[in-house]
């Protein structure tokens, strides 16, 4: 699904590379207390496009910034592009308070199941209800066996038989040299990616038919068609086949890349932003080209196609504090006892969905 340039010995002196380090997150160093307590390293964001700032002054006055247009597109929100760079679209605020969080806690709760893969597969083999398992305090117990000449290639045959436990129940036959145990709340937070619908295999760059996989869940489909509307062709419909869900902690970064390995590019990724505020970065056909910063809320949805799917792009930034998160109406929806797993996650975190036609 994505693609770096190759590393070479200039990449930290390209363009692109330059505007990461810029809105990377970093600790100030003349602090002597530890890492959780030392303060970010202030950032200047003054040339972070805020469409959310552009759609107040629109409602206002009907002002736009140079450079950007509304699509006169009948849309249940508005639509913004980019006049440099045809086939991006950006929807503030598409999706309501209800719908992010669906959209949160399904992709806690479902999206990791099997058959979905996940980055925990090549250690762990799949894993069932891990959000459950941390709510609850679990641990991974992995008991280790012989490997087989029947194990799946790529996987750890060790650590294929686990079960989940109560750390109180751990003994000394649980905890001796057979076998190894995690938390199940570490294991969330090192939760990088989960896959929908047809799999991608990593290793070989390509979408793999013959994995066990789900169809993507038919109200996220519907959800996906109604916001590709925009970059579709008239008469023609987005047909979502797979997805990939990243999650993001306070630090986390994703680099720029492009998304290439779908047949017809121009069918757009329908991206969709859950949780804390981003910085999107958008550059162009080389990392030599100077990419524009922009912010992404939760609840923001971005569509990439055509010529906008050339283009590198990366999440250099999530911000976690009180000042820049801006999650304040999902604390507030999510003040009930029972959600409160889903607070304690998302207010340290940010999920993307992008959805995509393979074929």
């Amino acid at each position: 699904m994505y693609r770096s340039d190759s590393v070479n010995d200039d990449s930290d002196r390209t363009a692109f590379r330059k505007t990461e380090k810029k809105y990377k997150l970093y600790y100030d160093s003349n602090s002597k207390s530890s890492k959780k307590k030392k303060q970010p390293r202030p950032v200047d964001l003054s040339d972070v496009i805020d469409f959310k700032s552009i759609l107040e002054s629109f409602d206002r006055n009907g002002d736009l910034p140079a450079g950007v247009s509304k699509l006169e597109y009948p849309f249940d929100s508005p639509v913004f592009c980019l006049d440099d760079c045809t086939g991006f679209y950006f929807i503030p605020a598409a999706l309501s308070i209800e719908e992010q969080y669906r959209w949160i806690k399904e992709s806690l709760v479902s999206f990791p199941q099997p058959p979905n893969r996940t980055n925990h597969n090549v250690i762990y083999g799949a894993i069932h209800d891990l959000f459950n398992a941390a709510k609850n305090r679990q641990v991974l117990v992995k008991e280790e066996t012989v490997p087989s000449e029947d194990d799946s290639v790529g996987v750890d045959a060790n650590f294929h038989s686990h079960t989940w436990a109560c750390s109180e129940e751990l003994d000394s036959s649980v905890n001796g040299d057979n076998s190894k145990s995690v938390s199940a709340s570490v294991l969330l937070r090192k939760l990088r990616w989960s896959t929908l619908g047809l799999q991608f295999d990593w290793s070989k760059r390509s979408y793999n038919v013959s994995l066990p996989h789900n169809k993507i869940p038919d109200a996220l489909c519907q959800l996906a068609k109604k916001m590709a509307a925009p970059a579709m062709a008239v008469g023609d419909e987005f047909q979502p086949e797979a997805a990939i869900v990243n999650y993001f902690g306070s630090g986390d970064m994703l680099g720029g890349h492009l998304d290439d390995m779908e047949a017809d590019w121009s069918k757009p990724i329908v991206s969709m932003s859950l949780g804390c505020k981003a910085i999107f970065l958008l550059g162009g056909k080389s990392r030599n080209d100077e990419p524009l910063a922009m912010f992404l809320r939760s609840g923001d949805i971005v569509l990439m196609s055509g010529e906008a799917r050339e283009r590198f792009h990366g999440v250099p930034r999530i911000f976690t504090d009180i000042e820049h998160a801006e999650i304040g109406s999902l604390e507030k929806h999510l003040s009930d006892e029972d959600d409160i797993c889903y607070l304690d996650y998302i207010k340290n975190s940010r999920i993307n969905i992008n959805i995509r036609q393979v074929f």
